[in-house]
């Protein structure tokens, strides 16, 4: 269970957005603790509503229907909703800002490339091309071929 880099969302391959949003449901539908999200827990929701918003109108610009069920009953009908989580959506498009930094990008950035350098099928060279030039300018072009 991964939650990606917030800026790696509009990169990611179909398996890994979909994916990203099947671990997202599965939050908030039973709050699952895994070691490689526990972070999540340790910010406001707020920050959980923004991720999954980017996730969402990444689904919706690839044509992707979004089942919000799971979502609305997670923040809308919680009883510690807030209505402020809509302009902290607009003001704040920074999620999990102290896990989600540099470092994690690399991380998530060589994950999803060992995913394109073992063969996975729905990661097209284009895709790879996109997400090597994005990592790339988001690192001064310090990337290296190995």
């Amino acid at each position: 269970m991964r939650l990606w880099h917030y800026e790696l969302i509009p990169y990611l391959p179909k398996s890994q957005l979909l994916a990203q949003w099947r671990e997202l449901n599965s939050i908030f539908t039973k709050q699952d603790k895994h070691i490689l999200i526990n972070y999540i827990y340790d910010y406001p929701k707020n920050d959980l509503f923004i991720f999954s918003q980017m996730v969402m109108s990444e689904m919706t610009k690839r044509g992707y229907k979004v089942n919000t069920t799971n979502f609305k009953n997670y923040f809308i009908n919680s009883k510690d909703y807030r209505y402020s989580l809509w302009f902290d959506y607009i003001s704040c498009k920074k999620p999990f800002q102290n896990h989600h930094n540099k470092r994690y990008l690399r991380q998530c950035f060589y994950n999803l490339q060992e995913k394109y350098d073992r063969g996975q099928k729905d990661f097209s060279q284009e895709q790879y091309d996109l997400l090597k030039s994005f990592f790339t300018g988001r690192f001064y072009g310090v990337f290296k071929e190995v």
